[in-house]
């Protein structure tokens, strides 16, 4: 496995925590545990592009990526809510 696919399975795990997470944080707002995830995932690649975008970063590693990747799916799961009921 080349470090690339490696990088895209750790963003996978990463963004599945942080929808798990997220789903847990918005104390029954979420969608249900996989819809969450799939949120999670993606959240955690528009988050981190967001954030790249802007020059905001809190910190390398997976707890930061973790990090960014939460608060890009609690937002996330917001706006759809948010849309859903309009």
């Amino acid at each position: 496995m080349s470090l690339m696919q490696h990088g895209i399975i750790l963003s996978l795990i990463i963004g599945g925590v942080a929808g798990w997470l997220a789903g847990l944080i918005m104390n029954g707002a979420g969608f249900g545990v996989l819809v969450d995830i799939l949120v999670g995932i993606i959240g955690g690649f528009v988050g981190s592009w967001l954030f790249g975008l802007i020059g905001f970063s809190f910190g390398g590693g997976i707890l930061g990526s973790l990090l960014t990747a939460v608060i890009a799916t609690v937002v996330l799961i917001f706006v759809i809510r948010l849309i859903r009921r309009g």
